[in-house]
């Protein structure tokens, strides 16, 4: 139900349990999970609707592979969410249900992702199953594709972009639990339409104009309508705004790790004559030319970037004002998957998707509580966490309720069950508290 028509209930208008910034998918889905769990929880967003904001721009890619084994126990887990998508929600939303896409992801075997070995060591471990693909596999999945290395990954401008250095990428890891969702923001509609369905409240075009407390301890928000808020829990999953929020409310100085807006630019090219890449096509990591891909409808196939280190992160100061035109960034993503792809045409007309990182310090998001008693905070997560949306939102759940309890989840963390792999999550892996993680790809990869 929306807010304009609440307004004849002031007193439940204004005074909930839990007020969620921010309807992205982490957002969507927390106001599921904390409904389920009996609370009256508010989201008040700034978009007009639920993951208009940097989830609209997702490239909703569902996969388990992460360099590190927390972060694989929690895709995994999500993953089966994404499987029996309308079993989770529950409910059947009007516009339809988001679709997940399960065509696999292959995984090149590179220098930079110690050919795998870790990855496999993980999977291992948590019982996940995975391929190994040699040349000739690759050849016959993939015809157009070159098994030429380029690596390191270079930008167009530099006189040896292009040149093979003599080796080959010819072996991969193929896992099949991995794919993407075709529409991410009708993902986020999905959790709202769900989350309604057990009492939540959304607030759209609204912004958050105070974080209001007292003796330590949140009691509620303002926001930019004039209305007072009353909640005893505000839960900071505002995506690349978060960093404004953490600062509002007077949390940002104690944390080790802190999050910052990363822009980001994706490609959409044609496939390639005669291969289908939309319906044979599969998502593909390869860190030897700093890419990943995946199908895309209309018979097109969609570029991020890994991160190389010949690339300058561009960091912004304002999430709302930032360039959203196309720079020498997307002819980069686009060439260098050129290399791998010899017959891919590049369109003159530039296509894609230019958005927002929330992006923590070492990539690993930030699920946790804070120094003021009763703000919690899912930030960090842009990039590596939509397909984690639904255990996250869950692992809050777990979390503000082991907090509120009287617990201190600082000396002695929550940990989290895991259902599906039937397995404790150590919840102090995502702190605010932490340092750098040494494990991470401390890139978009997680």
């Amino acid at each position: 139900m929306e807010w304009s028509k609440l307004c004849g209930n002031r007193s439940y208008l204004m005074n909930f349990d839990a007020v969620i910034i921010g309807a992205g998918v982490i957002g969507a889905a927390l106001a599921l999970e904390l409904s389920k769990a009996g609370f009256k929880t508010l989201n008040v967003d700034k978009n007009h609707d639920a993951g208009m904001g940097s989830t609209s721009g997702s490239c909703a890619i569902v996969r388990v592979h992460y360099s590190t084994l927390d972060g694989s126990a929690l895709a995994y887990e999500g993953y089966f969410d994404w499987k029996n998508w309308s079993d989770y929600l529950g409910v059947e939303d009007t516009l339809g249900n988001a679709t997940f896409i399960e065509c696999g992801c292959l995984v090149m075997k590179t220098e930079q992702n110690g050919f795998m070995k870790k990855h496999k060591s993980i999977c291992d471990e948590l019982r996940i199953p995975y391929e190994e693909w040699g040349s000739k596999l690759i050849k016959e999945k993939l015809p157009i594709y070159s098994q030429d290395s380029y690596s390191p990954a270079k930008r167009i401008d530099d006189k040896d972009f292009g040149k093979s250095n003599g080796s080959l990428v010819n072996s991969g890891v193929f896992f099949p639990t991995a794919g993407y969702v075709t529409d991410p923001q009708l993902s986020a509609h999905n959790l709202k339409v769900a989350a309604e369905k057990h009492g939540a409240r959304f607030k759209f075009g609204t912004e958050v104009t105070n974080i209001n407390k007292k003796n330590n301890k949140v009691v509620g928000i303002n926001t930019s309508n004039g209305d007072v808020v009353n909640a005893p829990i505000v839960i900071n999953v505002a995506g690349p705004a978060s960093f404004k929020i953490n600062k509002m409310a007077g949390v940002e100085n104690e944390m080790n790790i802190k999050t910052r807006p990363l822009r980001q630019e994706v490609v959409h090219v044609p496939q390639p004559k005669g291969f289908d890449f939309e319906n044979n096509g599969f998502v593909v990591s390869d860190s030897d030319i700093s890419c990943y891909v995946r199908p895309e409808h209309g018979g097109n196939i969609l570029i991020g970037s890994e991160d190389p280190e010949c690339d300058i992160r561009e960091f912004v100061d304002d999430d709302d004002d930032f360039n959203r035109e196309f720079t020498e960034q997307w002819d980069n993503q686009a060439l260098r998957y050129a290399q791998r792809v010899p017959s891919l045409g590049i369109p003159s007309r530039k296509r894609g998707v230019v958005e927002l990182y929330d992006a923590s310090d070492d990539w690993i998001p930030i699920y946790d509580k804070s120094s003021l008693n009763g703000f919690y905070m899912a930030c960090g997560t842009s990039g590596n966490q939509y397909k984690n949306a639904t255990v996250a939102a869950r692992m809050m759940v777990g979390l503000i309720q082991y907090c509120e309890a009287g617990n201190n989840h600082d000396e002695k963390p929550f940990k989290y069950h895991l259902t599906k792999l039937d397995r404790e999550l150590d919840v102090g892996f995502f702190s605010r508290l932490r340092k750098i993680n040494p494990e991470s790809s401390n890139s978009v990869l997680g």
